[in-house]
């Protein structure tokens, strides 16, 4: 698997943006700060054939910012959704409807806007891995790939109908 490094070399905007954070996270054991960056990669290093390192590219934050007080909750949630977005989970149940798990629930808060994109984020996941398994099933005659096709049509038409309650074509 490829390695992440980070540099510990910072752009200068993005060490503009820390200066008034250094003391108070000096000055403060365990001090935590959210932060919004974006990062460039600067190096790969790709091993030889045959030896046991492993490949890794370098990167270098380039910008990030920090939100003040009164900001803060808003990029808090803006990392829990992504976070929610990223791991949102589900399984199918017998009628072919899209049930989220326990964990994905938990992070939704309750929030519909959340509980729409976990959903459909695990309907879409779904059956693109179905998809992927039928893709490398062998020798499928046509009307089996058909068959496969409305498979996967009518599943992403239940994600809409569930998100939309209106997934005719």
């Amino acid at each position: 698997m490829t390695q992440l490094k980070f540099e510990s070399k910072v752009s200068a905007s993005a060490q503009e943006a820390l200066e008034p954070h250094v003391r108070p996270v000096y000055s403060t054991p365990a001090a935590r700060r959210l932060f919004i960056g974006e990062f460039a990669a600067t190096e790969r290093m790709e091993p030889a054939p045959g030896s046991e390192k492993e490949p890794s590219v370098r990167v270098r934050i380039v910008a990030l910012e920090l939100p003040n007080e009164s900001q803060e909750g808003y990029v808090r949630e803006a990392l829990r959704f992504l976070h929610l977005q990223r791991t949102a989970r589900g399984t199918l149940d017998e009628d072919g409807q899209l049930e989220l798990d326990e964990d994905t629930l938990r992070l939704t808060g309750g929030q519909l806007a959340y509980l729409e994109t976990a959903r459909l984020r695990a309907a879409l996941g779904h059956w693109a891995s179905y998809a992927r398994r039928v893709l490398h099933t062998s020798n499928l005659t046509v009307s089996e790939v058909m068959h496969e096709m409305k498979t996967v049509a009518d599943g992403l038409t239940a994600g809409l109908d569930g998100a939309l309650g209106d997934g005719g074509e």
